[in-house]
């Protein structure tokens, strides 16, 4: 009998604290200015140490929050007065199996260090709105390189 007690509590606990976490995700989504992303946390091993998350955007700032965490700070802040975006690419190898398969892979870099950022195509466009909407200043408007994939980038005409 004690063992299903000691059972039973064990699953409470695990249900309760998935409970937990993803009630934090959706507080985090509530909000507005949300997106879904992955941020490279460690570049150790090619093609590895992605971390799935939800990025908040407050003013000009970008916080990303990992999903499975408990953690209420942000994992990385992003101004996007200091941020320059350098390259798109999209997954190669190892990225093509832990990455969603519309993915786009930016380079990022900011006066710290250089970050690599993924998110859906649409994705993309929308925070690229948001970095050029910044107020005008350093490092300059040329923040943005074009694609490089896919053909051509097509022009709108009206």
């Amino acid at each position: 009998m004690r063992i299903l007690e000691v059972a039973g509590i064990c699953v409470a606990a695990l249900l309760a604290l998935l409970f937990l976490i993803f009630f934090r995700r959706r507080l985090l989504m509530a909000g507005g200015g949300t997106i879904r992303l992955q941020v490279r946390v460690t570049t150790m091993v090619r093609g590895r140490g992605w971390s799935a998350g939800v990025a908040q955007f407050v003013g000009d700032e970008m916080r990303f929050y990992r999903i499975f965490t408990f953690s209420i700070r942000p994992k990385l802040v992003l101004n996007r007065r200091t941020l320059t975006v350098g390259a798109r690419r999209l997954p190669e190898g190892p990225e093509r199996l832990i990455l969603p398969g519309d993915s786009i892979i930016l380079a990022c870099t900011t006066p710290d260090s250089p970050v690599e950022i993924a998110m859906a195509e649409s994705t993309v466009t929308g925070f690229s709105s948001w970095l050029e909407a910044g107020p005008p200043g350093p490092p300059g408007s040329s923040r943005l390189i074009p694609r490089h994939f896919g053909g051509p980038a097509q022009s709108s005409t009206s």
